[in-house]
C-alpha cells in the first residue's frame, strides 16, 4: 500500500532536517497539531517555492504602508501538487481556532492554503476564504495498456511527431533507463543532484532542495515510492529526472541535465512517466507546473485552487474581487488549452 507521499512524516523530516525548509531560508515552521490532526504551516518572509504568485498583493500592501510579510502558509514546500493538506482528523471549529491563534501569536497578515484537493476544499467551505484559480497540466490514464496503446488515442500527426522526438533521442547516442526504490543504482543517486542543481545554476539561482533532502528521503520508508530516470551518453550520465508515486498517481518533480540534448527533457520527464503509469495502472500523472508544450503531448489542462484569508478587511474585499475576476480568465485559458489537445475524436 503506497499512500500519498507528501504528508508522510519522512517527507517532512527530509525537508526540514535536510536543510531545505528552515527558518534561515524563510520557512519558519508553525505546524498546527490538534489531537491527531496535523496541518503544515510556515511563517514566510517571502513567497518563493510556493508557485502561487502574489507579488502584486505584496506590492499593494507596501504602497499603502502595510506589511504583507510575514504571512502564514499551509503548503508542501517546493511542491505544487494538489492533494490533502492535513493528516489525521480535525473538527473544523478546532482547526479554525488553531489557525487564528497562530495568526495572532505570529502577527501574520494572512493565511494561505495552497493546492488543496476537493475533499479539503469542501471541508473549508463554511470558512470565508478567497479562492484563487490556477491551471496545471496532467495526464490521465484511460485504461491504456502501454505507451503504444496511449499513442493510438492521439491524432496521426501527433503520433508521428512523438515518435520522431523519441527516435531523435536515441539518434544522439543516448540510452534511457529507469529504476524504482532499492533497484536504483548508487551511481545514479551520486549524479542526480548534479543534474538537479544544474537546472537552477543555469538561471543564476541556488537549488531549493539540498543533497541531504534526497539522501534522507531515499533512506526513509518512502524509498519504494521513488523513481529515477536517467540518460547516458556512453559511460557518462548526462541527465536525470526524479519522481514520487503512490497507488494511484505519479508525481514528476525534479530534473536536470549536464548536456543539452534535443528532446531529452520530453523523454525523461513526460514519455517515461507515461510509460511507467501505464505499466503500474496509475490513473494520473502530474508532471509539475507550467508549460503549454505539455498539451501536444497529451497532458490536459486542469483547474487548481488556493484558499486565502486576509486579516485587513479592505484588502480582503479587494483580493476577493480580484480572485473572482481572475478566475474568468483562468477558465477561458483552460478552455482554449483543451481545444488544442491532440486526442482523436471518437
Amino acid at each position: 500500500m503506497a499512500d500519498y507521499p507528501f504528508l508522510h512524516p519522512a517527507f517532512w523530516d527530509a525537508l526540514e532536517s535536510g536543510g531545505a525548509a528552515t527558518p534561515e531560508k524563510g520557512w519558519r515552521a508553525q505546524h498546527i497539531q490538534v489531537g491527531d490532526g496535523w496541518l503544515p504551516a510556515y511563517l514566510k518572509s517571502h513567497n518563493r517555492g510556493e508557485y502561487v504568485f502574489d507579488h502584486a498583493w505584496a506590492n499593494a500592501y507596501a504602497e499603502h504602508g502595510l506589511d504583507y510579510f510575514p504571512r502564514l502558509v499551509s503548503a508542501v514546500p517546493f511542491t505544487p501538487i494538489t492533494g490533502p493538506r492535513w493528516r489525521g482528523n480535525f473538527q473544523l471549529a478546532d482547526l479554525r481556532s488553531a489557525v487564528m491563534e497562530t495568526l495572532a501569536q505570529t502577527g501574520a497578515s494572512s493565511w494561505h492554503l495552497l493546492f488543496p484537493d476537493e475533499q479539503t476544499r469542501e471541508a473549508l467551505q463554511e470558512w470565508p476564504l478567497a479562492e484563487r484559480l490556477g491551471c496545471h497540466f496532467r495526464w490521465f490514464n484511460r485504461d491504456y495498456q502501454d505507451f503504444d496503446h496511449f499513442m493510438q488515442a492521439l491524432t496521426s500527426r501527433r503520433r508521428k511527431a512523438i515518435r520522431k522526438e523519441r527516435q531523435g533521442v536515441a539518434a544522439q547516442g543516448l540510452t534511457v533507463s529507469r529504476a524504482v526504490g532499492v533497484a536504483i543504482p548508487e551511481s545514479w543517486w551520486q549524479h542526480f543532484y548534479q543534474c538537479y542543481a544544474a537546472t537552477y545554476l543555469k538561471r543564476g539561482q541556488m537549488p531549493y532542495l539540498t543533497p541531504a533532502f534526497f539522501e534522507l528521503l531515499r533512506r526513509s520508508e518512502l524509498l519504494e515510492q521513488l523513481m529515477l530516470v536517467v540518460a547516458y551518453r556512453g559511460e557518462a550520465l548526462v541527465a536525470a529526472a526524479f519522481y514520487l508515486f503512490d497507488d494511484e498517481r505519479l508525481y514528476g518533480r525534479y530534473w536536470g541535465c549536464l548536456q543539452e540534448c534535443d528532446g531529452l527533457h520530453f523523454e525523461l520527464c513526460y514519455y517515461q512517466g507515461i510509460a511507467f503509469a501505464c505499466e503500474r495502472g496509475l490513473v494520473e500523472f502530474d508532471p509539475g507546473v507550467q508549460g503549454e508544450h505539455k498539451i501536444l503531448r497529451g497532458f490536459e489542462p486542469v483547474i487548481t485552487r488556493s484558499l486565502h484569508w486576509i486579516r485587513e478587511p479592505a484588502f480582503r474585499r479587494a483580493i476577493e474581487d480580484f480572485c473572482v475576476r481572475e478566475s474568468a480568465a483562468v477558465r477561458a485559458y483552460r478552455d482554449e488549452a483543451t481545444a488544442l489537445l491532440p486526442y482523436r475524436q471518437t
